[in-house]
């Protein structure tokens, strides 16, 4: 996958590439869907170990919430540039003629999972400060987003939810532009500037990101 992309994976590639015969592919992956079906579901999954492990690690260090969100966020970029290959299958363009079966869903919700523990753990800290744009009608959720969260916040957190929505988005959407190097011509320091980008979007949901130690420089 890494030479050729997710589009281009074929069972005979990966047997070739494995010195195995094709049989002995087919008997573990009989199509070549169920293989990027594993493939996508192990992504998730070691991506959202990383951001669970970073979260573990902070909340033994006493951390804050605002600390929390940046360790859990830093340890999804870390893992993205580590294998680019894998984000790219879950995040990039979709792979012609290939649909996600529900398999994959469990574990692709483990990353929002990490991000609402933490937000969902600064408001019963009372570490969120009450938004100035008040909801404008009635809440735009699906009833299993509000499940996923514990419950609907009460006002004035009444749309933490949806405002937590746009702290995922926007973090998918940062990842997306360092990874595939769209930030690289307009921002000196890519590291800093994904800690600030975290920080800006976070203060949507009203916490406080310290950004007084950086991630390295690259």
């Amino acid at each position: 996958m890494v030479d050729v992309g997710a589009a281009g994976l074929t069972l005979e590639g990966v047997a070739a590439s494995g010195g195995l015969a094709l049989a002995e592919v087919e008997a573990a992956f009989p199509h070549r869907d169920d293989l990027l079906t594993a493939l996508i579901i192990d992504a998730y999954a070691d991506s959202a170990t990383a951001m669970e492990e970073a979260d573990r690690a902070a909340v033994a260090a006493g951390a804050p919430a605002g600390a929390r969100l940046l360790a859990v966020t830093r340890a999804l970029r870390a893992w993205s540039f580590a294998h680019t290959a894998e984000f790219t299958l879950i995040y990039g363009s979709p792979v012609p003629g290939y649909h996600a079966p529900l398999d994959t869903v469990a574990a692709a919700a483990r990353t929002p999972a990490a991000l609402g523990a933490v937000v969902r753990s600064a408001l019963e800290a009372g570490e969120l400060t009450p938004p100035r744009r008040q909801p404008a009608g009635p809440s735009l959720l699906l009833p299993a987003a509000v499940e996923a969260f514990g419950g609907a916040p009460q006002a004035p957190f009444a749309d933490l939810i949806e405002r937590g929505i746009v702290l995922w988005s926007n973090l998918i959407g940062l990842l997306v532009f360092q990874v595939f190097s769209r930030t690289h011509d307009s921002v000196r320091d890519q590291a800093a500037y994904f800690d600030y980008a975290i920080a800006v979007a976070a203060e949507a949901i009203g916490l406080d990101v310290p950004l007084d130690q950086h991630s390295p420089t690259d």
